[in-house]
């Protein structure tokens, strides 16, 4: 029997896994087979879901990496670790001789655990010296995490806890489908409903999730920030506001009404494609509900304007004054597994330990301090994932190093990153399998598993769990922490890399976090054992962390939240003649991010063997196609094939591609790869494309 956590979602279930053998098919040869159970917990009170059941079909998968691999004559051939190391040393000081330090490029992912996270920080800036440290939580929590930074002072996914869902009589769940994404969660919401809440979904397709809703909202993809901004025009207009909230805990109220003083509701309704009547109905029972939670996700923060619309969503929490108390509050679905704690601690390019800024003088001195080196030679701020991707293209970074992510797959721009990539001097990938991106290594680094590695991780509420190793580390496999700490070595960094286990790796991020806007100083393995999981912030160790956010105050030096006046003036891809509709993206709830894991499991693959696109019958029978035909979808990026699937819970001018496949079926190769102003996020969600049914010279 072994305890464990679920490697994939934000909700991060606990799993009891039972083993035993089996002789049906071999009796002289058994097998040994697996059942997942939930363990009961604050989060998902003990259940799973398809993917957690099923999480350690990858583990045990013959495709698993063994041993290091090096490209000989253009075959990836087995290694041993010392001749890895070895070569990535002096491959390494090549460039930083020939190019400079930040011809190197560190990419990240967030669902390492916080451990690794940190130190992948630290050895980008220290063994390193590279600016040019970003990774895939770009796409997934940048906008929110922005804009929860510039309104609160401060970012964390949930302001308040799981346990308020059921309190709030009002629930909007804006461009996030919970029942596919964090299905665990969806018996909240039901008790809401019985509770007597009203949910509202905005959403173009009607998702498993809209299915619940007592207003569904089905916009046109894109318009996200407009209907807030509309919603609050109403509002105002009703006076359905908190006036005394207003005066004593915010800012900016009078720039923010004249905003939307100009806003003709009609005109917009019509923009995005939704009935006057309802947005107004949206708006009065938000307004007027006692309680309310505001939830958003990938559908409006992957976008070019993800920054903005969160924040007009914000103004509507600030304008009724629902936050801070029981039932109430702001909440950023957390997509990948450590989405929230892996961008707390050195991963992004802006950031420093603790969520502190690598622009301000006083965090760069005491980060620079724990780590015992000069702030001057601190690097400065870098670039964001994506744009990475085009100094690769332009062939100023020359060498990357990829752990935890398969960037191949999950940019915007495929052909270009593809490109790019294949210019690279030498990649290096750190991996379970041998993904996409791990194809065109140079190197590559086999890694340990969730089952095998020991490490703590951020829930969506902002909750420090502990995740304890259940299983021996397989073959030649290493923990994440451990390949960092043996190449900052054999780089000469002889001391502040020379960590013994992962507790110890954590000890000092507590250090480095302390004082800092996300600080886990209180938060100890031991306590995480005792007490399950707290939250941060936990400044000292009888701190019992902090439930639910501003309660009395917020982050900003004067105590109070900020609306945001800032008017939208955000590019989007149209439709034209040439690419009359919209495609949008999303998750399945069979698969995780890539697919580089749940592809690995023969449950998780029989439901979901390959990817799909969903299109209005309507639609369909314009281009003449028939469900289930192979169809090619292109925009003025790129294309891709795909099967089709005709449903009519879409928009007929929309379609929805998932983003779980690499390859012929990627829906990256056509997305826009236009980056929101403030936070850097890609426009996923909205790309104009054109279809037309594939020939067999395209299969």
């Amino acid at each position: 029997m072994m305890h464990t956590q679920c490697p994939f979602c934000s909700v991060q279930c606990k799993i009891t896994l039972h083993s035993s053998e089996s002789t049906t098919l071999h009796p002289t040869l058994p097998l040994m087979t697996y059942q997942a159970e939930g363990t009961p917990n604050a989060a998902s009170q003990g259940r799973l879901c398809i993917k957690g059941m099923n999480a350690h079909q990858h583990v045990f998968n013959r495709e698993r990496l063994k041993y290091p691999l090096i490209r000989r004559q253009g075959e990836l051939v087995r290694a041993s670790w010392q001749e890895v190391n070895d070569y990535i040393a002096n491959r390494l000081q090549q460039s930083i001789q020939q190019s400079g330090r930040d011809s190197i490029g560190i990419y990240g992912g967030g669902s390492l655990t916080n451990e690794t996270a940190y130190l992948l920080g630290k050895f980008a800036r220290v063994a390193i010296g590279t600016k040019y440290i970003d990774y895939n939580g770009r796409f997934c929590m940048s906008a929110a995490a922005s804009a929860g930074s510039k309104t609160f002072g401060i970012d964390r996914g949930l302001t308040c806890q799981l346990s308020d869902i059921p309190l709030a009589k009002c629930i909007i769940l804006a461009g996030t489908n919970i029942a596919e994404c964090q299905p665990t969660l969806m018996p909240y919401f039901n008790q809401a409903k019985e509770n007597g809440a009203q949910i509202i979904v905005i959403d173009p397709r009607v998702t498993a999730t809209a299915t619940i809703a007592d207003i569904h909202l089905q916009i046109r993809p894109g318009t996200d920030a407009l209907l807030a901004n509309t919603m609050l025009k109403i509002m105002l207009e009703q006076d359905w506001i908190d006036h005394e909230f207003i005066k004593k805990r915010t800012n900016g109220y009078e720039e923010l009404a004249e905003l939307v003083r100009s806003i003709d509701i009609e005109q917009t309704a019509s923009i995005c494609d939704v009935p006057v009547a309802l947005i107004y109905q949206a708006a009065q029972v938000y307004a007027q509900a006692s309680t309310g939670i505001i939830f958003t996700a990938r559908g409006v923060e992957q976008q070019t304007d993800g920054h903005l619309a969160v924040r007009y969503f914000l103004n509507l929490v600030l304008a009724t004054g629902k936050i801070g108390k029981p039932g109430c509050g702001y909440g950023a679905v957390t997509g990948q597994g450590n989405g929230q704690g892996g961008r707390e601690h050195g991963q992004k390019a802006d950031q420093l330990p603790g969520y502190r800024s690598i622009e301000n003088p006083a965090d760069r001195a005491y980060i620079s301090s724990v780590w015992n080196i000069d702030p001057e030679d601190l690097p400065d701020k870098g670039v964001s994932a994506y744009e990475m991707m085009e100094l690769i293209d332009q062939q100023q970074i020359t060498t990357l190093f990829v752990m935890g992510s398969n960037p191949i797959v999950s940019n915007p721009n495929i052909p270009l990153v593809r490109a790019g990539l294949e210019k690279l001097d030498l990649l290096i990938v750190a991996d379970l399998f041998l993904s996409e991106t791990a194809q065109l290594a140079d190197i590559v680094l086999p890694v340990t598993a969730y089952l095998e590695n020991t490490g703590t991780l951020t829930n969506l509420e902002g909750r420090v769990l502990l995740r304890e190793a259940a299983r021996p580390i397989p073959y030649e496999s290493k923990h994440d922490w451990q390949i960092l700490c043996e190449l900052a070595r054999v780089l000469g960094q002889h001391t502040g890399f020379d960590f013994a286990q992962a507790e110890d790796v954590f000890n000092e991020l507590r250090l480095a976090s302390r004082g800092g806007l996300a600080d886990y100083y209180g938060i100890t393995y031991d306590r995480l054992r005792r007490e399950e999981g707290i939250y941060w912030p936990c400044p000292s160790l009888d701190h019992s962390g902090v439930p639910t956010m501003f309660a009395d105050s917020f982050a900003h030096a004067d105590g109070r939240a900020v609306f945001t006046s800032i008017a939208n003036v955000a590019t989007k891809d149209t439709i034209s003649s040439d690419y009359p509709l919209l495609m949008t993206n999303g998750r399945v709830l069979a698969h995780y991010l890539t697919g580089v894991q749940t592809r690995r499991s023969a449950t998780l693959t029989a439901r979901e063997p390959e990817n799909f696109m969903e299109i209005h019958s309507q639609t369909a029978k314009r281009y003449h196609i028939k469900d289930n035909d192979w169809v090619e979808v292109s925009s003025v990026r790129g294309s891709f094939t795909i099967r089709c699937r005709i449903k009519n819970h879409i928009r007929e001018d929309t379609l929805f591609v998932p983003m779980h496949w690499g390859g012929a079926q990627n829906v990256n190769q056509a997305t826009d790869p236009t980056l929101d102003a403030y936070c850097k996020m890609p426009g996923f969600k909205v790309s104009a494309v054109c279809i037309r049914p594939a020939s067999l010279r395209y299969l």
